[in-house]
């Protein structure tokens, strides 16, 4: 019983931006450097593309602060993506003066698969 109650929950309490706020392309084929799109560029941001354990890719973006000694994991909320996170992690790294790295959740943004989730 606890496994469709888990279940039905979670189709209830996930809710990924739908349609992503951005997307992503490869600026540099041979260097292999992706980009957002729909969001303003800015030389400081670094998009990667990551492989989960579950085989799944997630989108991060890095922010480099030349100033910083210290770099910021940002781990959004429920219903959000980097795309609406982007001005607001941009300002996290001027103003702490810090790095800050980013992620979207599998499901969320661009990046692959489900959204995964684990009750107890």
């Amino acid at each position: 019983m606890g496994g469709v109650t888990s279940a039905m929950a979670a189709k209830f309490a996930f809710f990924p931006p739908s349609p992503p706020s951005y997307g992503v392309v490869v600026e540099d084929e041979q260097a292999g450097r992706l980009v957002m799109t729909g969001v303003p560029r800015r030389a400081n941001v670094e998009v990667w593309r990551l492989r989960t354990r579950r085989g799944n890719e997630i989108i991060a973006m890095y922010v480099r602060n030349p100033s910083a000694v210290l770099t910021l994991l940002y781990s959004h909320g429920n219903a959000a993506d980097l795309g609406q996170l982007y001005d607001l992690l941009t300002e996290l790294s001027v103003h702490l003066r810090v790095n800050v790295m980013g992620y979207d959740y599998s499901g969320y943004g661009q990046s692959s698969g489900k959204v995964h989730y684990h009750f107890e």
